[in-house]
């Protein structure tokens, strides 16, 4: 019996709170139409679709080529935010120079600033080059992240000088002692800050909105919603809306799931050190 019960109920009911959304969708993609809207909802299907609503959602949209263009830009995003995020966090942490405070200082400070207030110049800036309708639209203004060099920064602090020195002896150079010895030892973090980086892009709506109108190039997330506007030709049909949105989730849960290890050991770093 557990040792503290209502702690017990209380997670529980949390849990619920938070999965009964997630558990509704998954759920209503097996469900027929009239009953996705049935009062008192029916937490499991009474008339079993199968996969009809799955068929009728790739129908109604390209999600193949809306995943392809999700899948390109979250990885590229992630690959690119996360080098750089930790190679400046390494620069910041292990290396002495002029302003190093100030300039830290300068790079949390975006933190500070809402998107919001940066759409308008950033699409300015991505109209002057060209980059309009592009992969490079993108990637490119977002793939330097405050956050990610804070964190990169903090654990970077942490970990031993030796462990550099003892590098240098041996002949390696600046990039050697980034590349097989900081990134290296710095794997549980970056696994973390993947997965959050991860979530965040895959879900962006408001700047792949604005900057990619072509559907060649629109993630997922941007032309889920349009699958319930009725003037591009057609009515809600919720319960085939419930299986794209179902199917746009599966590749964070399979994120997720290759990278929990790097993710629990973060989140323990901070209790193993001395």
């Amino acid at each position: 019996m557990a040792k503290h019960p209502f702690r017990l109920l209380i997670a529980t009911v949390a849990v619920a709170i938070f999965a009964f959304p997630i558990w509704f969708m998954v759920t209503s993609a097996f469900k027929a139409e009239a009953e996705v809207h049935a009062i008192p909802v029916h937490f499991l299907p009474h008339d079993f679709q199968g996969f009809a609503q799955f068929r009728q959602a790739t129908e109604i949209a390209p999600l193949g080529r809306y995943f392809l263009n999700s899948w390109i830009y979250a990885t590229s995003h992630v690959g690119i935010t996360v080098f750089f995020g930790a190679l400046a966090g390494f620069g910041f942490a292990k290396y002495r120079f002029p302003g190093r405070t100030l300039l830290f200082l300068a790079v949390l400070s975006t933190i500070m600033v809402p998107f919001q207030v940066l759409v308008v110049p950033l699409f300015v800036e991505v109209k002057w080059f060209g980059w309009e309708n592009s992969y490079a639209g993108l990637i490119i203004p977002g793939m330097m992240n405050a956050f990610g060099v804070f964190m990169m920064r903090q654990y970077a602090a942490e970990l031993p000088d030796e462990l550099i020195e003892a590098a240098r002896v041996d002949g390696a150079g600046h990039w050697q002692v980034f590349t097989r010895v900081m990134l290296p030892v710095s794997a549980p973090i970056l696994g973390a800050f993947a997965i959050l980086h991860f979530l965040g892009v895959w879900n962006a709506y408001l700047w792949p909105l604005i900057v990619a109108t072509d559907p060649a190039v629109q993630p997922i997330m941007v032309t889920l919603p349009n699958m319930t506007d009725p003037n591009i030709g057609f009515l809600p049909v919720w319960g085939t809306i419930m299986a794209g949105c179902s199917l746009a989730t599966l590749p964070i849960l399979l994120v997720f799931l290759v990278f929990q290890d790097h993710f629990m050991a973060s989140a323990t770093v901070g209790a193993l050190k001395d």
